[in-house]
Formats: C-alpha cells, structure tokens, sequence
C-alpha cells in the first residue's frame, strides 16, 4: 500500500494522489459515474470527491453497444481525454481486462497516467467477458489475473496510480475461494479489491476481515442488480471504503430524455415535461458560460460596439 497521507495542495498533487487523499478523508467514499465531461463538471461542483467512468457506461453511451469487451483502449483513452480536461476530480477507469497481454495493459497503464486518470480498476474475468451482473460469467485462473497486475503495476510511470482489482468469481466459485483470490490479488501489489456481486453486507465484512489492511474494499452499488441498494452508512458499518454508483445518472438522464421523445410523438411539444429540464440558467452557470462571454467582450470590443 501506498501512503494515503494528503499533500500541502490539491494543485501538488497528482490524480493518484488526490484520490487517495479522497479515500483517507471520506469513507466510505462515493464514487460517481460520469459518462460525459458535462456530468463530471457538475459531479464535481456538487462537491463530489472522486468520478468514474463504467466500461458498461462507455459502451452503451458513447457507442451504443451492450457491455460485452466491445470497445478498445483507444476508446476508452480518448473519453479519458475529454473528461480530464473537464475537471480536476480524480477519475478511476474500468478497464474491464485490460485489452489484451502484458503489453496492452502496459500501454493502458502508461496512456492512461499520461491522459491523467487517477485509478482502474482490471478484472479476473476471462477476456470475453460479460456484465458483472449477468449469468455465466467465467473467469481466469488466480495466477493468470496476478499476471494481469504484475503487468500494470510493473508499467506505472507514477507510483500513485491506483490499481484496484476486481474479481468475479463470487457468482463462479463461492465466497471463500473469491476471498483466496481477493488476498492473492492484495499481495501481488494492488491497492484495493472490487468484489463484484456481493449479495449481502456480511459478504463485504468477510472480505474486509480477510484482507485487514485499511482502505481495501469497494462496493458497487449499481441499480437493477445482484446487489441491494446498500447505503453508505450501512457500507460504513461493514467496513466498506469506497462505493461506486457508475450509471446511477446516466439511467437517470436516459429515462427522462426518453420521456421527452415521447412526448414530443405524441403531443407534438415539450412543454409537457419542460419540469425534468434542467434550466438554460443553470446549465450556464455549470458551463461558466458567462465568462466565456465576458472574455469574447474584452478581446474583441471595438468602438461604437458598446450596447446602450
């Protein structure tokens, strides 16, 4: 494990870093799904400390394709791209394998720090995989997916970068050899373990108690899953450090814009559902459009421009 001790300034750090002094500050700490640069701006001036991007997310939302391993690390490299450039949130990526041997995921590793993601997390299923919530998954065998870490820790240009590695082999193989999995990933070098599927909070308690060491599980509380609607208080009370909600707005988003599409069909206006908008105001004032306007203004003013 790395230090988790915060820096003298956000603006010192690197993502790794923020988002390890995220988790030291926050527990457990909940880490939003942004499927967009937009999403990560207002996730961000909310005041959330950590965003997400889902490979389930990705896929769906930016290529309109099912979470099957369908998209490539170039992809997923050039929304990183975007969503960075966006905010100074630390963002951890799905990885899902990683895209392919040792030296795809050393490419991942490096394109992804020099991209300035803060964290993945890289899986145990086999290379074809599926939803995590879905039936007849498969996974590798443990060393294979040591194999897997060795190769992106071994990559990591920044020792800060933050390796979190998931395993799904609770719906496979049963709690204990998941946990014997989950203890073998942690001592090959990973910096926490993402047990996929978990069906109750004793589930989270026993790997918690398995791995003793701080900062060492994530939950992932996605809707319409395998796994209850847990709260962060109650993953507090298990021992839980850090909690994705991946899609929780985009379903949000997803099923309001399809309410607005139907109206429009039917009735032949918007004005119906103008109340699951949000407001031009409001989406100005996430965007700063008013100093983008302002800056046009200053740099482009001539005389007898001025407005009266």
């Amino acid at each position: 494990m790395h230090d988790l001790a915060p820096a003298a300034s956000d603006t010192a750090l690197t993502p790794g870093q923020r988002f390890r002094r995220a988790l030291q500050t926050t527990s457990p700490l909940p880490i939003v799904g942004t499927i967009n640069p937009y999403c990560a701006m207002m996730a961000e001036r909310v005041g959330h400390k950590a965003i997400y991007l889902a490979g389930g997310g990705l896929a769906t939302y930016s290529y309109g394709l099912p979470d099957l391993a369908m998209t490539t690390l170039t992809e997923v490299l050039t929304e990183v791209r975007r969503i960075t450039d966006a905010t100074s949130l630390p963002l951890m990526i799905d990885v899902d394998t990683g895209f392919g041997g040792a030296f795809n995921i050393a490419r991942l590793i490096k394109g992804l720090i020099k991209d300035g993601a803060a964290a993945i997390h890289l899986e145990d299923q086999v290379q074809q995989k599926r939803c995590g919530h879905r039936p007849n998954k498969a996974v590798v065998p443990a060393r294979e997916m040591v194999d897997r870490l060795k190769a992106a820790l071994d990559a990591r240009t920044d020792a800060s970068f933050f390796i979190c590695a998931r395993t799904d082999a609770l719906a496979v193989e049963g709690l204990q050899a998941t946990i014997d999995r989950a203890c073998a990933y942690m001592e090959a070098g990973a910096d926490m373990i993402f047990a996929e599927a978990c069906r109750t909070l004793s589930d989270y308690a026993a790997f918690v108690h398995a791995l003793d060491r701080p900062h060492s599980v994530l939950a992932n509380i996605t809707e319409f899953s395998l796994t209850p609607a847990f709260t962060l208080d109650e993953l507090r009370g298990a021992g839980v450090a850090a909690a994705l909600f991946p899609l929780s707005a985009a379903r949000a988003m997803s099923a309001a814009a399809l309410k607005v599409y139907e109206a429009i069909l039917r009735d032949g206006s918007a004005k119906d559902v103008i109340d699951i908008m949000q407001p031009r105001a409001q989406l100005y004032e996430f965007l700063n459009y008013h100093a983008y306007e302002q800056k046009l203004d200053q740099l482009f003013a001539r005389q007898g421009d001025a407005k009266t």
